[in-house]
């Protein structure tokens, strides 16, 4: 590895150059990258609700649809706004009485279940369906959403799942830079009190930030990443990446003590060491990322692959751009040296090892409440709950409740081939099914005062291709919510009596696929983590009983971490029971390796247990307070200012659970460490010491 720091620190001004030029096709990749705002989508592409959407928009040429509530204006006017939508690139068809019959007849020769859900009399509000001709979250859709948005001064609210993602995708565009600036502002004022230059924070965060241009700008190559993983990579990278250059300048410090007046070999020294230990705590950090991509959402691979992308990105702009950029800069760095602001912390190392059993107590008294915790969160699937309220997608939904007690809107595909005796018949079920409120079909809409040849061709060809069927279920349940997941069971269990192939789609559908499809991801992926991670620390630290402790120390953590909001009675978004505990397991484990290795090299100097743990603590607890304070810093200000839940809840936990990781290595690992002292020698390697190795050669002589 010296080999390798020499050759960065000869090329230092070409690997400075080619690393900004570099920026350029990253830049260029990021601005053509799609950005998906829709959830629902990332589910699998083999399940009926998504091969049922796949046949509406195949068979129908439908793939999104969104239910408008049109108020304060005159039927005739209704009618000239229904037609300006139908001229917006993409719509296909908008449904409304006019749809059915002419103006110049009455409504009340419409059933009276149909004409109540078209027209509020007390709110002077009609309601029609507006159905596109893209996929629910096609750019094309959102466009048109907000063309039909800017139709009128807001009496016309469009709800579903497509204007839900128009509004999503306004506020990730408004708000994605400021995620970026107030997590490089905060690190920055966290390392500008910890570390002993003003200048090297700015180094840290310009290296970091290229290497977090080159992981978005290479994401070009997928195509299209999530809303989250845009939102949420930057801030992650710089999170977990920032410890390695803070690793790089405590070791170029060292050995400029050992080689002084030679900085450039101190930094050659110092890249080789950074190396050796870096690879080795990144190696985990990339596992936890990889552990999402087993889940069958595949939002987990998507944020997975280009977060385990950025750790790799950020070690190597560590050993590379950065310590360029000090070498480049040192007269500037120097100029800027200061006294660290938060005083070193490292002096606790023997009331630890003193007090061991009060925290091996602690842990036991904390285990049960926050297992039970982390096991009885509360979590919600429905997106547009927790969107802010002066959103038109949120407006929509509240007027759809209030003025017409509507909830979500179910669609059924069936084989055109049913005979009317027997859709009638399956319309009347689905009727009173409970918290249907309205179904609409061809052979709903046929009353005693209506023959088929009133309702137009066109009319009947959106409902009827001559191969599929479709039917409107407009539910008074909203998404997500246990009715409507009942709902749609006994929905599923009528259609099937009536035509095995009928499809029960939507948003509700998606949603309770996407209930059941996460609940096993959970498990999936934290299993899947552990056994990474384990494999990983037994690997390189060459031990039975480490991975064991370490594991069990930083889980312990997550169960603190994940169990708080059960007894706050906050309500989680339900990717975060997923990708937390692999993201706080992944990232914060790297500061029990830390304190471990450094146990390690004085067990085997020859030190005595309680002077190896406590000086292991000593030298490694200001380098750990340092890196949780800095993630919990990019993290804590962005969960904050998000104002969409999801983002801003992910984030609160995080860096709450940065802070609760480096607490219980502080305080919990050293109690193990203690408790496990033999066990540890005698399972692991590297951990007898000399005098003991020399009397064991002796006696086999």
């Amino acid at each position: 590895m010296i080999k390798f720091g020499k050759k960065v620190v000869k090329f230092r001004i070409p690997i400075l150059i080619i690393s900004l030029l570099l920026l350029v096709p990253s830049i260029i990749g990021y601005l053509n990258t799609r950005i998906n705002y829709d959830i629902l989508s990332y589910l699998p592409g083999d399940i009926e609700t998504m091969e049922g959407q796949d046949i509406l928009l195949e068979e129908f040429g439908t793939g999104a649809f969104s239910v408008a509530v049109v108020e304060g204006m005159e039927n005739k006017d209704v009618a000239i706004l229904k037609e300006e939508i139908e001229q917006v690139d993409h719509v296909k068809d908008v449904l409304w009485y006019d749809s059915i019959a002419d103006l110049s007849i009455p409504m009340e020769i419409l059933p009276a279940d149909i004409k109540n859900e078209l027209k509020n009399e007390d709110k002077n509000a009609t309601v029609m369906i507006i159905m596109m001709d893209t996929s629910m979250s096609a750019d094309e859709t959102l466009d048109a959403v907000e063309k039909i948005r800017g139709l009128t001064d807001q009496k016309c609210l469009l709800s579903g799942m497509s204007a839900v993602v128009a509004d999503i995708k306004k506020i990730c565009n408004s708000e994605a830079i400021m995620y970026v600036v107030i997590a490089a502002g905060l690190s920055t004022v966290v390392l500008s009190l910890t570390m002993d230059s003003f200048l090297i924070p700015l180094f840290f965060l310009l290296s970091i930030g290229m290497a977090i241009i080159y992981n978005l700008g290479t994401n070009f190559v997928a195509g299209e990443i999530s809303f989250i993983t845009q939102a949420l990579a930057a801030v992650l990278q710089l999170a977990v990446t920032m410890d390695y250059s803070i690793f790089l300048w405590h070791s170029y410090q060292e050995n400029q003590e050992r080689y002084p007046g030679d900085k450039k070999r101190a930094m050659a020294h110092a890249i080789s060491n950074t190396i050796s230990s870096v690879v080795g705590s990144s190696i985990t950090t990339v596992a936890g990322f990889l552990a999402m991509c087993f889940m069958t959402f595949t939002l987990g691979l998507d944020l997975g692959i280009v977060m385990a992308k950025g750790v790799v990105f950020g070690v190597i702009g560590c050993v590379t751009i950065l310590p360029s950029m000090i070498l480049i800069f040192d007269r500037a760095i120097e100029k800027t040296r200061h006294r660290a602001v938060i005083p070193d912390l490292g002096r606790i190392g023997n009331f630890v090892t003193k007090k061991y059993m009060v925290f091996i107590a602690l842990f036991c008294i904390i285990l049960g409440p926050a297992y039970y915790g982390y096991t009885h969160n509360q979590v919600y699937y429905d997106l547009v709950g927790t969107l802010p309220d002066h959103l038109e997608s949120v407006m929509s939904n509240t007027k759809l409740e209030e003025d017409f007690q509507m909830g979500a809107t179910h669609v059924i595909i069936a084989d055109s081939s049913l005979e009317a005796k027997q859709a009638r018949a399956m319309l009347k079920e689905l009727e009173e099914v409970k918290g249907v409120k309205l179904v609409m079909g061809l052979d709903s809409l046929l009353g005693p005062l209506v023959p088929r040849e009133m309702i137009p061709d066109s009319y009947q060809q959106i409902l009827d291709n001559g191969k599929y069927q479709m039917m409107f279920i407009i539910s008074e349940y909203k998404t997500a919510s246990d009715e409507v997941n009942a709902q749609c069971d006994t929905i599923k269990g009528i259609i099937k009596q009536y035509d095995s192939t009928a499809m029960l789609i939507g948003e509700a559908p998606c949603t309770q696929d996407l209930i059941t499809i996460t609940d096993k991801d959970f498990k999936t992926v934290s299993a899947v983590s552990i056994v990474l991670i384990f494999i990983i620390i037994a690997v390189v630290l060459k031990s039975a009983s480490l991975p064991v402790i370490l594991v069990s120390v930083i889980e312990f953590a997550i169960f603190i971490n994940m169990g708080i909001p059960s007894y706050t009675g906050t309500v989680l978004p339900f990717i975060a029971s997923i990708v937390i505990g692999t993201i706080q397991l992944g990232a914060t484990v790297d500061y029990a390796i830390l304190m471990t290795n450094k146990y390690k090299k004085a067990r085997y100097g020859g030190a005595s247990k309680q002077e190896s743990i406590s000086t292991a603590l000593n030298s490694s607890l200001q380098s750990v307070f340092v890196s949780a304070l800095s993630f919990f810093a990019a993290t804590f200000g962005v969960g904050l200012y998000s104002s969409i839940d999801m983002i801003s809840a992910l984030c609160v936990l995080l860096a709450r659970g940065a802070i609760i990781s480096f607490l219980v290595v502080a305080f919990i690992l050293p109690a193990m460490f203690m408790v496990f002292d033999k066990l540890i020698c005698k399972t692991s390697a590297g951990f007898l010491h000399k005098e003991k190795k020399v009397k064991a050669e002796s006696a086999i002589l």
